[in-house]
């Protein structure tokens, strides 16, 4: 009887965790998403029907894919290229829209006093964190509050003018190996007799890689561009799971990818953690560096020393995450802002006679 009773006690205790279950994840893939768009929709957003179970992140996808995998001419408009998916939902719906990633819907605003407002409140507009930003990154980009102007304060002083513009003779010598490159295909397809046509796109990527090693590790170039090539590779990792990120501890199932993206991590660790214990030494010392990673560790034992209190600066964790934003934000944004730039001064010749002009 004792027996019988605790079968009905531990099933009743199993069939009730499983139903608080089942609703929470209805109320996330169906109820409080439908419940939203009701919302939007009464104050007078147009925008995508929610669909469940990925359905419209994977239109999303498809429509970027698309969108990049079209060619183009000079003279064709860039927008419907560049933001393909948004420029259909702005076409379709208005620039006051709405459309769904995942179970979470995105608002498009283009007034520039909504923005403001936006910008004014982070209290109540708070970053999104999402699951591949867990993967690939941290750092200031994803905090808020007391923490985040704790990071600011100390990161702030790597980017003054004073500290760029020591890094540029680094950068200029990272452009002239890339230049170098050009010419020698030029050269050798001219020896050969045949016109020469440069991919730009690979060769770019690497230069950003280049001059983000240079500036921020200084004679550490090597670890940083093994770093820079990690960073990249667990990009393209995430971007082949990127559908399956959206579900909830999705990363931590061990899968073939997830395994390799953690063997990445581990290593990424080890790299940062040995290159900040080597300058922490060099610190003792009484060396400087005037590298990213010099300045900021700099600043952060300077935060320190004036609170009398570690809690007032970061850690060497925080360093670490620190380093890889650095990374992951500055190579694929900077490198497309140049291949887009060296397109727009292809429909543009006007504005390289005007340069030459200028620099003259």
């Amino acid at each position: 009887m004792d027996v019988t009773f605790a079968v009905i006690i531990l099933t009743t205790i199993i069939v009730a965790v499983c139903a608080k279950r089942v609703v929470k994840l209805l109320n996330w893939v169906w109820f409080t998403p439908r419940k939203i768009e009701k919302i939007l929709r009464q104050q007078g957003l147009n925008g995508t029907p929610y669909m469940p179970f990925l359905r419209n992140l994977n239109d999303f996808v498809t429509g970027m894919n698309e969108g990049q995998t079209r060619t183009i001419q000079l003279s064709d408009d860039c927008l419907p290229h560049i933001f393909s998916y948004h420029h259909h939902i702005f076409t379709k719906y208005g620039e006051n829209s709405f459309w769904w990633f995942g179970p979470w819907p995105k608002l498009n605003i283009v007034d520039p006093e909504l923005i403001k407002e936006i910008m004014s409140k982070p209290d109540l507009f708070q970053k999104p964190f999402p699951e591949t930003g867990k993967i690939l990154a941290g750092g200031l980009a994803f905090l808020e509050g007391e923490k985040w102007a704790k990071h600011r304060k100390i990161v702030n002083p790597a980017f003054h003018v004073d500290k760029l513009k020591n890094m540029v003779p680094l950068i200029g010598l990272s452009c002239s190996n890339m230049i170098q490159k050009w010419k020698a295909i030029v050269s050798s397809n001219s020896e050969k007799g045949s016109l020469s046509e440069i991919d730009v796109w690979p060769f770019l990527e690497d230069l950003t890689g280049d001059v983000i090693s240079r500036t921020a590790f200084g004679s550490s170039h090597e670890e940083g561009m093994r770093i820079f090539q990690l960073t990249r590779d667990k990009l393209k990792l995430t971007m082949q799971i990127f559908l399956l990120c959206m579900i909830p501890g999705w990363r931590y199932l061990p899968t073939k990818i997830n395994r390799e993206l953690k063997s990445m991590t581990e290593e990424l660790q080890s790299l940062l953690r040995g290159m900040i214990d080597k300058r922490q030494k060099a610190m003792d010392r009484g060396e400087t560096v005037d590298d990213f990673l010099g300045i900021l560790m700099e600043s952060n034992s300077r935060s320190i020393q004036e609170h009398g209190n570690k809690n007032s600066g970061m850690s060497i964790e925080d360093v670490m995450e620190e380093c890889k934003l650095f990374y992951f934000s500055g190579s694929e944004t900077t490198s497309s802002l140049l291949v887009w730039t060296m397109i727009l001064l292809c429909q543009h010749p006007e504005w390289q006679t005007l340069r030459l002009g200028l620099s003259t």
